[in-house]
């Protein structure tokens, strides 16, 4: 059976219709997990050397161990955020003579081969060895690393409970930074030395190998409930409301003063405030209005000019870089049954667009207090919107007609990755990079306002043009249209 399981990952992955689309990033994620690999084997290498020379009366391996503490406080924040759950396409398995439990097991079982498993051991082994090198005992070494080894499998376990139980919370990162910003604070300030106690824990299983018995029962625990939580979830009719609960919407009828596009636009409007994922649109707002205040207030960037371009952007077009790089992907769920209606999907592009310009102005009104920092800013930020309306709206837009990945709106919005590919990599170029680099040059060599007018004067030139640039993209999404219905279909 799991060579049937495994058969029908290896097909997923190569007949997915995003497999082209996102090849470039997995070619470009194996350089960076290749440079990763050689920077902790780097470590593992020069950790025992360097420990020795830093503290040559000191027992490298005590020093490393009364670190570890920290190690697994990070570990286990950089795959909460990073680190995913492999799933499989189970709901057609569900109708088949397959048990739950083969397909909990396999699902599980593929996690503990996850990337994220494999990468302290380029740095535990060898290091292992440089102490075998040293003459430490053969045996001793080796239940040290066994110990290490199982400890990076109930993290990878330990994650994915900690992320089940927190995923139905709005914010569902900050159970995680309270746990262990708890734990690190309670240690900081000695009210509980837990650095003391992991390192004592690991040198008694340096010295009595019979300890590792502890860990592989927190082991079995944590695959255990593991188990427990996936197969409670492994059923046809899991999606199902089990409470039906009367929903308030919001009065949305002054958006039929945009006419034909209105119903398009409270479509969008409902389904941002009714979803997980897509509410992250709005609680980003407040990041992008205030995130001026990072940097204005500090002497060190009032020089800094090129700077204002940036956060200008960034703060004015929060929205619409959040919202707008993943369209059509937000109705991935109905999109086909969206194309089978008598519908121009120029009105389809326009809504969206509105939507986002709206963003842009509210956003920059809300802004104007940042003027209590130098006229220059509120200028700075004044061209800014005016280049996200004229010209970054226009982008985005075009940029989606690319999407070929869907994302399900009922999952979790904080650090969630489904629906991300080389589009919304690349699309960071045109939108920020472009208008910083021009601005940067023409404030070098001209000044800062003759910078501010000419990036006002592409976004004035965006807007004149309006008609015929969404002409164009809406062919772009017409010629992509069967190609985003066959891919929005498929769980990639």
């Amino acid at each position: 059976m799991i060579k049937h399981f495994l058969n029908l990952e290896w097909k997923a992955f190569f007949r997915s219709a995003s497999f082209g689309k996102s090849l470039g990033i997995k070619i470009f994620m194996g350089f960076m997990g290749l440079w990763m690999v050689l920077m902790f084997l780097g470590t593992g290498l020069g950790l025992y050397p360097s420990l020795k020379d830093l503290y040559p009366e000191k027992d490298p391996l005590k020093i490393v161990n009364s670190f570890l503490f920290f190690w697994i406080l990070g570990d286990l924040l950089f795959r909460f955020f990073f680190q995913k759950l492999p799933v499989m396409s189970v709901k057609p398995l569900l109708t088949l003579p397959i048990g739950r439990n083969q397909i909990v097991n396999f699902v599980l079982g593929k996690s503990a081969l996850s990337f994220f498993n494999f990468l302290p051991l380029f740095t535990i082994i060898p290091f292992g060895i440089m102490l075998l090198i040293n003459d430490y005992p053969v045996g001793s070494v080796v239940s040290w690393l066994f110990g290490l080894i199982l400890t990076t499998l109930i993290i990878n376990f330990l994650n994915f409970i900690i992320e089940s139980l927190s995923a139905e919370t709005e914010l569902s990162f900050v159970p995680i930074i309270l746990f262990t910003g708890g734990l690190f604070a309670l240690d900081y300030f000695d009210v509980v030395s837990f650095k003391s106690l992991i390192g004592s824990f690991y040198n008694a299983i340096y010295n009595s190998p019979y300890l590792l018995v502890t860990l592989l029962a927190i082991l079995g625990v944590s695959y255990a409930i593991n188990f427990n939580l996936l197969h409670k979830k492994l059923f046809l009719d899991s999606g199902l409301k089990t409470e039906i609960k009367e929903v308030n919407a919001s009065n949305l009828d002054w958006t039929k003063n945009f006419g034909d596009i209105a119903p398009f636009m409270q479509l969008d409007l409902r389904l941002i405030w009714r979803n997980k994922r897509t509410k992250s649109s709005v609680w980003m707002l407040a990041l992008g209005l205030l995130y001026g205040l990072f940097f204005y207030p500090q002497p060190t960037y009032q020089n800094q000019t090129f700077f204002f371009i940036f956060i200008g952007i960034f703060s004015t077009g929060i929205f619409l870089i959040n919202f707008g790089q993943f369209v059509p992907a937000w109705d991935s769920s109905y999109y086909k049954l969206l194309m089978s209606q008598n519908i121009k999907y120029e009105q389809y592009l326009k809504s969206k667009f509105t939507l986002m310009a709206l963003s842009v102005l509210v956003l920059f009104v809300l802004g104007i207090p940042y003027v209590y920092f130098g006229w220059k800013i509120l200028f700075a930020h004044f061209a800014a919107a005016i280049y996200n309306i004229g010209v970054n709206t226009h982008v985005i837009l075009w940029g989606g007609s690319f999407n070929r990945k869907r994302i399900d709106l009922s999952q979790k919005a904080a650090f969630n990755y489904q629906g991300t590919g080389a589009v919304q990599w690349l699309i960071g170029i045109p939108l920020l990079l472009f208008p910083m680099l021009l601005f940067a040059i023409l404030n070098w060599l001209v000044s800062f306002e003759i910078a501010c007018i000419v990036l006002i004067v592409i976004g004035v030139l965006g807007i004149v043009f309006h008609q015929k640039i969404m002409r164009f993209i809406t062919e772009k999404y017409l010629e992509s249209k069967y190609k985003m219905i066959d891919a929005f279909d498929q769980d990639n």
